[in-house]
């Protein structure tokens, strides 16, 4: 690890020329600045070789590889049983679907045979119907023909009190009274 520094090092001092010091200044000199920066950043790398910089990333990049590779078998195992959860949840998918339309057909049988009870308790509330309308009719006639008697028996009597009471004189109607007084007394004793 020290020779590729050291070569970098002394490629760095080789390829220095004169031309790049400063004017009026050797190349070598602590009053260049190049050559002060050169000597500081050799001196930060071999510091950082001494401290063992480099063993320790190339460590950290082999756990962060070692981190890596667990994660993608982990994910791999993930995947493989999330592949096994779905074929499952697809399985039970299908078995529910088989289940619902087993329902739905189920709930149309009974949907065809509670319309068909309906049909026939309809048909029966309509005789019911037909037959309490009908008593209502025959009791709207039967009341009819009452009123209607009754009616012609109003306008008899009417009829027979102004007959009565235009042929009849006093006398003939003191008698008559005279004579219902009779009977009546006669019925109640």
């Amino acid at each position: 690890m020290k020779k590729p520094i050291l070569m970098s090092v002394a490629l760095a001092a080789a390829t220095a020329s004169p031309a790049l010091a400063a004017e009026g200044e050797a190349m070598f000199s602590l009053n260049n600045a190049e050559f002060v920066v050169l000597i500081a950043t050799v001196l930060f790398a071999a510091f950082l070789v001494y401290l063992k910089v480099p063993g320790m990333v190339t460590k950290m990049l082999d756990q962060k590889a070692d981190e890596i590779r667990s994660e993608l078998d982990e994910a791999r195992r993930l995947r493989e049983e999330a592949q096994g959860i779905l074929a499952s949840y697809e399985r039970k998918q299908k078995e529910v679907k088989e289940h619902a339309e087993g329902i739905v057909k189920h709930a149309k049988q009974e949907a065809a045979a509670a319309a068909e009870r309906a049909m026939a308790d309809i048909k029966e509330s309509i005789a019911r119907r037909l037959r309490a309308a009908e008593d209502q009719i025959a009791s709207a006639e039967a009341a009819a023909v009452r009123e209607v008697r009754d009616a012609a028996i109003a306008v008899a009597i009417e009829t027979a009190r102004d007959v009565i009471t235009k042929k009849m004189t006093a006398k003939e109607g003191n008698a008559l009274i005279d004579q219902s007084i009779q009977e009546v007394e006669r019925k109640l004793h």
